[in-house]
């Protein structure tokens, strides 16, 4: 019987031991010069940028609640809120310890535990599918990569993630034998909790309207994202073009979201310096790119800190109940 958090252990030594080789492999000294000689101005911009791409991502999550009939009372605020604190709370969680924060910040809201399981795992799905989007889109700008395995293997896993989450909501027998499958289950409340989940994912097949303003969002993210990495670069003298960036950053989130690490840690900087490598950036440079990009992220997380010091994710109508 596998042990309560092997998993965990094994993918946080995936993820130490991955950046130490790294690391060691593009010489601590010249890491040091690369982040030592940044320039401030681009690194403020690439902030600024960050900020607007986690706006963004709440945004997309507002529009995803929008068909839920178990989220209709709800208003921007409180969602913005819940999301900002789980982006916060969710950097010191391994896997998907944000989603969970999320989850549990709207059932406090009253929101329907299946409702709210539903929209995060919605936006999470289609999140996945903008980096699918963007990393084919970066294939057609660096071909020769087209056949790699590591890539290969990154765009199957994200396929058929994208391929069964449209069929769970979209076709009526996907939805059928889920159900069958659900109702073979031998603990009856864990059946009942997806027999609900799967109601709450269904309520979007006729909501396109609001799938494609959040496909489109998270397609900008990307962009974002890709224009924050190539901002960073700039701050280190990095000589790549934005092309470059377009072509390799989407290849990065692909390989990111492998779930063999935590967080994309240690795969992320194997990619960076590899696909970069390609094109002739150093490797200091490029694992100093791929540590800056990670602390992007990291600060993009800290207005969240702000509401949780104020009050976390609980919820205002709770507390004015148990008050």
């Amino acid at each position: 019987m596998k042990r309560p958090g092997l998993g965990l252990a094994f993918r946080l030594a995936v993820a130490i031991g991955l950046t130490a080789l790294i690391l060691w492999q593009a010489d601590p000294r010249e890491v040091w010069r690369a982040a030592r000689g940044a320039r401030l101005a681009p690194l403020l911009a690439a902030v600024a940028l960050v900020l607007a791409d986690r706006a963004l991502m709440a945004w997309r999550w507002l529009v995803l609640l929008r068909p839920l009939s178990g989220a209709a009372h709800l208003s921007a605020w409180p969602i913005m809120r819940i999301f900002f604190v789980s982006t916060f709370v969710g950097t010191f969680l391994p896997g998907v310890g944000a989603d969970a924060v999320r989850a549990w910040g709207l059932a406090r809201e009253e929101v329907p535990p299946a409702a709210a399981v539903a929209s995060v795992f919605m936006d999470r799905m289609l999140g996945v599918f903008s980096v699918l989007l963007m990393a084919c889109a970066g294939l057609a700008l660096a071909s020769d990569l087209a056949g790699d395995p590591s890539i290969l293997a990154a765009l199957a896993f994200s396929g058929l993630v994208c391929v069964a989450t449209a069929a769970l909501v979209f076709s009526s027998r996907a939805a059928a034998l889920g159900r069958a499958v659900l109702s073979r289950l031998p603990w009856a409340r864990l059946a009942q909790a997806g027999h609900s989940l799967l109601s709450a994912v269904q309520s979007y097949a006729p909501a396109s309207r609001n799938l494609l303003q959040v496909t489109a969002a998270s397609v900008g993210v990307q962009v974002l994202r890709i224009v924050q990495a190539w901002l960073l670069g700039r701050a280190l003298g990095m000589d790549a073009g934005p092309a470059v960036y377009f072509a390799f950053v989407p290849l990065v989130l692909l390989v990111i979201l492998v779930p063999v690490s935590v967080s994309g840690l240690g795969t992320g900087q194997v990619a960076f310096v590899w696909l970069f490598g390609r094109v002739g950036v150093p490797a200091a440079d490029a694992f100093t790119l791929s540590i800056l990009f990670v602390g992007l992220g990291i600060v993009g997380n800290l207005p969240g800190a702000l509401l949780y010091l104020k009050g976390g994710a609980a919820s205002r109508r709770a507390d004015a109940v148990s008050g």
